[in-house]
């Protein structure tokens, strides 16, 4: 089987580092991106000889197609790549909001427009977008993250459409309970937990593997899959 290059966008923490793991131990070669060079290409080298870092930033999207330049063919695009805001309409801070929308949609746009020429033009290529349950399941200071996440889900219908035979899906993850972000933090836990069905969270190998489905299987493209075990069926 020809191995293929997968890219991770936002690949060197949390869930994109697992994915980029997950791509390396299946055996094809994984491309992964973060704000830092140097802190991309350690943690490359620490996944293994099929795996390159790259520093990337794309909430400068001007400067994203020569940060890629280096990339030969690609079988797959993760953009994985988030930052966290709080942001309220009583007390916005333009400047945060700015560059959120600018890092999930305008750099994850430019990111695809970038590597066009290297995707291939296949039904086998999948695209994922990373986005989030704040999209439907709003809370207080989700103003921006809502917003945006509403907009990875209009961004995934309108390049699946464009991009076609390529793939493009959106990936929605809940509360992911062993995550960096929520791990210590007990209390919230255990509140979101009583909240689901069966009493268990979501896992970063949950999304992991929602991922890899996204990416390979050719029969789904332009949808947006939630990944939380039914949170919102309570």
């Amino acid at each position: 089987m020809t191995q293929r290059t997968i890219v991770v966008i936002g690949g060197t923490s949390g869930i994109g580092l697992e994915i980029a793991k997950e791509v390396v131990a299946r055996g094809d070669r994984v491309v992964l991106t973060g704000r830092d060079q140097q802190r991309a290409e350690a943690i490359a080298a620490s996944i293994g000889e099929n795996a390159t870092g790259l520093g990337v930033d794309i909430s400068e999207p001007e400067t994203i197609a020569a940060s890629l330049a280096s990339i030969g063919q690609v079988h797959g695009l993760v953009l994985a790549a988030i930052e966290r805001d709080a942001n309220s309409v009583r007390e916005y801070d333009i400047a945060r909001a700015r560059r959120l929308v600018t890092l999930k949609l305008v750099g994850y746009t430019e990111t695809v427009h970038a590597l066009l020429d290297r995707l291939e033009p296949s039904v086998d290529t999948g695209i994922v977008l990373f986005g989030g349950r704040a999209k439907d399941a709003p809370y207080p200071g989700s103003t921006t993250v809502a917003t945006i996440n509403g907009g990875v889900e209009g961004l995934t219908h309108s390049m699946a459409l464009e991009l076609a035979p390529m793939r493009v899906n959106g990936l929605h993850p809940g509360i992911i309970g062993d995550s960096p972000f929520w791990a210590d933090k007990t209390a919230a836990l255990d509140g979101y937990q009583s909240r689901t069905p069966g009493g268990t969270l979501a896992t970063m190998a949950d999304i992991v593997g929602a991922t890899m489905f996204l990416l390979d299987n050719r029969g789904v493209s332009g949808i947006s899959l939630n990944v939380d075990r039914g949170w919102r069926l309570t």
